[in-house]
């Protein structure tokens, strides 16, 4: 049976929400300016803010959430499309980075 009801609040601990908040950053920085992306980039300014308000537990919209879920599985699959093709030094930084989205991932974004 499928839930009615769906809970968006996210508990995450220091290093998650520098994290997750660069990325938001980083996704602002790519589309901002281009109106295709208007509602992604809106998203991820209010993911930002909430983020960067320092409250214990992130309480995010249905929208926010699956747009940052989409987001955070498509790079890192990305990221993991790149370590299959890249030398030792940047191979072993994307390797960090992807263990690091894929524990948040499987944390706090599995349905």
């Amino acid at each position: 049976m499928k839930k009615l009801f769906r809970n968006y609040n996210l508990d995450l601990d220091k290093n998650e929400r520098k994290l997750l908040l660069t990325f938001a950053k980083q996704v602002i920085k790519q589309i901002q300016g281009n109106q295709q992306y208007f509602p992604v980039e809106k998203a991820f300014s209010t993911i930002a803010d909430k983020l960067s308000s320092g409250d214990d537990q992130i309480k995010l919209t249905k929208d926010e959430y699956t747009k940052l879920k989409l987001q955070l599985t498509e790079n890192n699959n990305q990221m993991k499309k790149q370590i299959k093709s890249s030398w030792f030094i940047k191979r072993w930084l994307y390797r960090s980075m992807t263990r690091q989205y894929s524990s948040l991932i499987d944390k706090h974004f599995q349905d």
